[in-house]
């Protein structure tokens, strides 16, 4: 039987703020491919998209009062300056405004528990603001661009999944996972409290969880672009639904 939307669990997804052309218009504008939404919607939770703004604890605390579950979605390269690191000259100019946007909401959503998911930027967003750092350019660190064709073309990889993880809960403990890539940077130093649940066979972590979190996911890799695997998102969807009948109670959070 179909939920109604009374059963569906509400998802946020951050959006990019980029430069936009519509008919007679040229401006800033806030945006999000459609796969991303429509996976969520797909896997029986409602979407809800949330744009860079300005933020501070408070405000991230409401954002996620109204929220069942977080997808923190791909995009431009977090700022180095977040990690101590000079910028190498294939990173993107820096997004300060979502990097400020999407940490909040992160750190927010850790501290009470409610179910996040990462994806591609997301993990990058996500090891960053525990105090990791990352390879700015991977072809400098695995000499080739088997993770960025370029020009809007996803790559085909294969991931190892770990068993006795989340990740591995949800997609099987699989030795050889094909996934679609479109990244030049990735985990380097990993942040304390994370736990690494897929890699590639040249050592590059696609995948990371949070420890201590019911689900608190992260993948590099792009699951919005295979229509039919949704396991992700689904375990995301089914979290959120169990979150919301029991949610954590945190301290200073707005009635």
């Amino acid at each position: 039987m179909a939920l109604s939307a009374s059963d569906k669990p509400l998802i946020g997804l951050t959006t990019y703020l980029e430069r936009a052309q519509t008919g007679v218009w040229d401006v800033q504008a806030a945006f999000l491919p459609k796969v991303y939404f429509e996976a969520v919607t797909r896997a029986g939770g409602i979407a809800v998209l949330l744009p860079p703004q300005p933020v501070d604890a408070l405000t991230a605390s409401r954002v996620l009062d109204s929220l069942d579950g977080l997808i923190i979605t791909g995009g431009k390269d977090v700022d180095p300056g977040r990690y101590g690191q000079e910028r190498h000259p294939t990173t993107d100019d820096p997004r300060t405004d979502r990097d400020a946007w999407e940490e909040a909401l992160l750190t927010a959503a850790i501290t009470r528990k409610l179910p996040f998911l990462g994806i591609c930027r997301g993990l990058q967003v996500l090891n960053v603001a525990l105090g990791g750092t990352l390879h700015q350019h991977l072809p400098d660190v695995i000499g080739s661009t088997r993770y960025n064709a370029g020009y809007g073309k996803f790559s085909e990889n294969e991931v190892e999944v770990h068993a006795g993880t989340r990740t591995g809960d949800l997609l099987g403990a699989a030795p050889a996972l094909p996934v679609h890539s479109y990244h030049h940077q990735a985990v380097d130093e990993i942040a304390e409290g994370l736990v690494v649940s897929a890699r590639s066979d040249d050592g590059i972590v696609q995948a990371v969880e949070v420890d201590g979190v019911p689900f608190g996911v992260a993948v590099q890799w792009h699951p919005e672009e295979n229509a039919d695997d949704l396991r992700l998102f689904a375990g995301l969807v089914a979290a959120a639904r169990e979150y919301r009948s029991f949610p954590e109670p945190v301290e200073g959070t707005t009635p």
